[in-house]
């Protein structure tokens, strides 16, 4: 990433990487907001992502605090980053029209950040309920030597 890129095209180089996510895409997952160091991750409540009890898969609540920690940690530190480790509580089941996992970075480091992140769901009201809450280290991409 470029030292000062603008919000814009912070959330539009989002974007491009979470399209070229193949499970992201399958889930119809969608950056809402993309900033330095924060990230808003929607994933809408479909049939296809609930288990047999009609809440959402612990796998998918997984899954998107386990990106929005790796996007608000890789945009704070603008460089590839990839999750070295997480841990999530479920605190109720996710039931709802929207998922949506809040992430920010609390520390940044040379080579690590560590992040917090909510994930919520959101009704047919508008109201949004805590269903997770994780933490994460996100660490920079060792890149092949060549």
């Amino acid at each position: 990433m470029a030292d000062n890129p603008s919000s814009s095209d912070v959330l539009a180089r989002g974007r491009a990487v979470l399209a070229a996510q193949s499970f992201s895409v399958l889930i119809g997952a969608e950056l809402a907001a993309l900033t330095p160091g924060q990230c808003e991750l929607h994933i809408p409540i479909t049939g296809n992502i609930r288990q047999q009890h009609g809440f959402v898969h612990g796998g998918v609540v997984s899954y998107a605090a386990d990106n929005a920690l790796t996007y608000a940690g890789g945009t704070a530190m603008q460089q590839p980053v990839i999750t070295s480790e997480f841990k999530i509580n479920y605190v109720r089941p996710a039931a709802g029209q929207l998922l949506i996992a809040r992430a920010r970075a609390e520390h940044v480091g040379r080579t690590q950040a560590v992040c917090r992140c909510e994930v919520l769901v959101r009704d047919a009201a508008g109201a949004e309920k805590l269903c997770a809450l994780a933490q994460g280290t996100i660490t920079l991409l060792n890149q092949p030597r060549e």
